[in-house]
């Protein structure tokens, strides 16, 4: 585990623009692994999913509105930061509803194992954010018969359609 305190700053530029600079000699700790995905505790709240990113002059981690809603963080913060390496699967804890839909749905699984990195977690976080099990579970289910009605090539906007079926049984 890498400690260091850093700041909250924010480019000018886009809605992704809340982030803390990460050390070099932090980063490099990550990177030299070959892992860009960590694991972020601010203030002694988390640990969050993260990635590092490479700006023009430093690596640095994202903060999104729902964390800086929920610790009340602003612009010029200073910061207690702990970073890990991520050794879970996908970039996010894997929802029991969707492990269960995998182990039952062999194409399903094999379509969703063969999407890149990326998709993979990106799916698993659009499960993962939902607090209700039986919302948990429809939204798994949308996403196990997306793969399977497109052979695993994925349309956001057909799938947001399933999931809204679903959520309507």
């Amino acid at each position: 585990m890498q400690y260091f305190q850093g700041q909250l700053e924010n480019f000018d530029f886009n809605h992704w623009s809340y982030h803390v600079p990460v050390p070099e000699t932090i980063s490099s700790v990550f990177i030299e692994a070959n892992t860009r995905r960590v694991l972020v505790t601010i203030n002694s709240h988390g640990p969050w999913h993260m990635a590092l990113f490479k700006g023009k002059n430093y690596w640095y981690i994202l903060v999104n509105q729902e964390i800086r809603t929920k610790l009340n963080l602003q612009r010029g913060d200073n910061l207690q930061i702990s970073l890990e390496k991520d050794e879970s699967e996908f970039g996010h804890e894997l929802p029991e509803e969707f492990q269960v839909l995998m182990d039952q749905d062999e194409e399903g699984n094999a379509y969703f194992r063969a999407l890149t990195p990326g998709k993979q977690r990106s799916l698993v976080y659009l499960v993962t954010k939902v607090k209700n099990s039986e919302s948990r579970m429809k939204k798994s289910l949308a996403i196990m018969h997306h793969l399977r009605l497109t052979k695993g090539k994925l349309d956001f906007k057909q799938l947001n359609e399933l999931i809204k079926y679903y959520n309507n049984l």
